[in-house]
């Protein structure tokens, strides 16, 4: 009697909590359809809380991925996908892993979610477009980064010949530095490259300096008293 009644207990407890779950899981899809995909993703969580289902997951990643948390939206579709039975949860959450990545610009990563969502579902319309999209995208990307790496190894050249030159330069400043004149220092005059500091007279030589400048000066003023002197008055001669 009492195993009866523990199997009832178990048996009312799983049909109460999927009942909870499912609960759950219609509120979070009332909220989603109204674009509230918080309050959506709250709902999911309290179903996969209370059951361990897939579809709770799984609408959870939807939720997360219109909130652009496609990072956790990815994790929740990768569970989805490993633990369900289900081949559609299992074509869908790859499908729409491809779609986080894509929305990252991580066209490798989208292409083999969508090649892994057309193996279970191969006959998927929508997985082939983007599918195709994603590899478009991939192509262009690739095209650009070698345009981009293209101009950088020619910026790169030019570097390299700009720093071989800067040498030659440093030489050819030198020799044009030898070539001019130095604008600070006075230019020598030919006559002065010959002259020499004059050495210290003796007392002799002093003396005889000293009477030579004391005649020369007699001179000057004799010359300069016959000058300042009366003019001579030149007479007629008739």
């Amino acid at each position: 009697m009492k195993r009866l009644i523990v199997l009832l207990l178990v048996c009312f407890c799983s049909v109460t909590f999927a009942q909870t779950a499912d609960q759950h899981i219609y509120s979070g899809n009332k909220q989603y359809a109204k674009g509230n995909y918080k309050e959506a993703a709250a709902e999911y969580q309290k179903a996969y809380a209370a059951k361990k289902s897939r579809e709770a997951q799984y609408n959870l990643g939807n939720a997360l991925y219109q909130q652009k948390d496609y990072e956790k939206a990815s994790k929740q579709f990768e569970e989805a996908a490993k633990n369900s039975k289900d081949r559609s949860i299992q074509s869908f959450s790859n499908h729409n892993i491809g779609n986080a990545y894509s929305e990252q610009k991580k066209w490798d990563d989208a292409i083999n979610s969508y090649k892994q969502s057309l193996k279970v579902n191969p006959n998927s319309a929508d997985t082939k477009y983007n599918l195709a999209y994603a590899q478009a995208m991939k192509k262009k990307d690739d095209q650009q980064k070698k345009k981009d790496d293209k101009k950088d190894d020619k910026k790169q050249d030019q570097k390299d010949k700009q720093d071989q030159q800067k040498p030659e330069d440093k030489k050819d400043d030198k020799k044009d530095d030898k070539g001019q004149k130095d604008p600070q220092k006075p230019e020598e005059k030919e006559g002065d490259k010959s002259k020499s500091m004059p050495s210290k007279l003796t007392k002799e030589q002093a003396d005889q300096l000293l009477n030579a400048l004391n005649q020369e000066e007699k001179k000057l003023r004799d010359k300069k008293d016959k000058v300042s002197g009366q003019p001579v008055k030149l007479d007629k001669d008739w």
